[in-house]
């Protein structure tokens, strides 16, 4: 990495769902990998709620890509869901340890390895659940060290009427013509895909005093072409 001007540690690198370039995305295996790597700052994740209530980190709607059976994460129960055998990254079961993970076991590893939490609220949660997401945070005395993001501007909106100041950030594919009065009236940073990412864009949410991240970063020419243009924070699979 040390074609790129990453030295001054201005920039913080984000593994994006764990190390997700050496062990299966959002599993423990993958948020310890990242872990042991002192160049990560942060451990990003996705977290869904279950059918009957409970909070699990996963990407995607339903369970099969990663997990061959066909398991819709919000229509699932908790119990039926951990059962699950994930795949290794040859897309093979056979590891014991390849599962999803609960969001108290996401904390904890960030916790154990002194890593910053990224946690995307995926689709849109009742505002009871984002309070109860946030309060798992706070009951693991972790909160000070979390910043959430969502695509979704009614999570972010519901999490502002509980706590105000957490760190979040909103997640976007482009940057819209009235993204900056959002950002400003919710107290919120930026989380936007890499390519839409501009020293413009970048000078405007700085100049509200907040903070931009940019998703997913996995070549050395990307990477720099984003801290030239001044971001914050990369987010990256793999950038060894």
């Amino acid at each position: 990495m040390d074609t790129i001007k990453l030295n001054s540690g201005r920039v913080k690198m984000i593994a994006h769902r764990g190390l997700s370039g050496l062990e299966q995305e959002n599993t423990c295996a993958a948020f310890v990998a990242a872990g042991n790597r002192a160049k990560y700052f942060g451990i990003e994740t996705d977290v869904h709620r279950t059918a009957d209530g409970r909070f699990l980190v996963f990407h995607d709607d339903d369970t099969a890509r990663v997990g061959l059976d066909r398991l819709v994460l919000e229509q699932s129960t908790f119990q039926s869901l951990r059962s699950l055998q994930l795949t290794d990254l040859d897309g093979v079961r056979g590891r014991t340890d390849l599962v999803i993970p609960t969001l108290e076991e996401y904390i904890g590893i960030c916790k154990r390895y002194e890593k910053m939490c990224v946690c995307e609220l995926k689709n849109e949660f009742e505002p009871d659940d984002v309070y109860r997401i946030a309060d798992t945070y706070r009951q693991m005395e972790y909160l000070d060290h979390v910043v959430f993001i969502s695509f979704c501007g009614a999570n972010l909106t519901a999490l502002r009427r509980r706590y105000p100041d957490v760190p979040a950030q909103f997640l976007l594919k482009e940057w819209p013509s009235d993204g900056l009065a959002f950002l400003r009236d919710n107290n919120l940073g930026l989380d936007i895909r890499y390519t839409a990412v501009t020293r413009e864009v970048v000078d405007a949410v700085h100049g509200i005093g907040q903070e931009v991240n940019c998703w997913t970063v996995n070549t050395l020419e990307d990477a720099q072409a984003v801290i030239d243009a001044g971001v914050d924070y990369i987010t990256t699979n793999i950038l060894e």
